[in-house]
């Protein structure tokens, strides 16, 4: 079984991306491949010729401009061979040299796996965040469990898993793209566990720095529940999140962008519409988390 990690890159962190990538070359055991997306940006430059970029193993790919995180990493799973596809942040790293052949042995021995969504460790000792816990009952990140959704840039997925659930949605750009891939990966009949044992380090940040999070937050999420729920379930989802948006978010800087964003998801083309069935919606309120929050 052939590992893939597909790293995607703005180019603006050369040495984490060094390490980044070297941390999946080191990797004991395993048939790895990586594979090097520039976001508009060559992913190496003059590094070309330098270790870890030099290995035969290392694929480059230099996209023309920013296509945003869904795209760039669906051209690198396009450039992949592997059976298993990791997605891996260029500012995170593999500290165990064990993770391929740990996860090669649980893709194997469950055919019916699609995604394994990894435990984010703080490189300085902090417990981490609660929105690296992809369930409801957050608070203890050390459990593992099943999963309805996953971390874009702490993961495997089973490629044939990933190709029956369509992909990421490119429109998208950033934001929910995952989690509208993780809910037609669960459609197709696959399963996905948050797996605490397999572990990504990535320094602590807050999504808030990126400048248009609260729009794209808001209109991913409206197109997410057009695209994806039953009719009764979409509206009720939004309603939801509606509620909670007001609850956590006080201030009109944060608000007024977020509406606005809840907007133009209803104003613009969601892209290709595959609702779920409600047997799916079932299992993933028995897993824990009901496709309405």
């Amino acid at each position: 079984m052939k590992l893939s990690v597909v790293v995607l890159t703005m180019g603006n962190r050369p040495d984490e991306l060094a390490r980044a990538v070297r941390s999946a070359l080191e990797q004991e055991h395993a048939d790895v491949e990586v594979v090097l997306v520039g976001n508009g940006v060559d992913p190496v430059g003059d590094r070309a010729g330098a270790p870890p970029f030099d290995d035969e193993r290392v694929k480059t790919i230099s996209l023309p401009k920013n296509v945003g995180i869904p795209a760039g990493r669906n051209r690198g799973v396009e450039a992949s061979c592997g059976d298993v596809v990791l997605f891996l942040d260029d500012d995170g790293w593999y500290r165990s040299t064990r993770l391929g052949t740990y996860l090669r042995d649980r893709f194997a021995a469950d055919p019916a796996l699609g995604v394994v969504s990894f435990r984010v460790r703080d490189p300085e000792g902090g417990r981490g965040e609660r929105r690296h816990v992809p369930r409801l009952r957050a608070g203890d990140p050390e459990r593992s469990s099943e999963a309805t959704t996953f971390l874009g840039g702490a993961c495997a997925i089973r490629r044939a898993a990933f190709d029956a659930g369509g992909g990421l949605p490119e429109d998208f750009f950033y934001a929910h793209e995952e989690t509208d891939l993780a809910w037609q990966i669960l459609n197709a009949g696959y399963h996905i566990v948050y797996d605490a044992s397999a572990v990504m380090f990535h320094p602590a940040v807050l999504p808030t720095r990126h400048e248009m999070f609260y729009r794209y937050n808001a209109r991913n999420r409206v197109w997410l529940a057009r695209r994806n729920l039953p009719w009764p379930l979409a509206f009720t989802y939004l309603a939801v999140w509606i509620g909670m948006t007001l609850l956590r978010e006080r201030k009109l800087s944060a608000l007024k962008p977020w509406f606005k964003g809840f907007l133009e998801g209803w104003r613009k083309p969601a892209g290709p519409r595959r609702p779920i069935s409600y047997r799916t919606a079932w299992r993933m309120t028995r897993t824990g988390r009901p496709p309405i929050i």
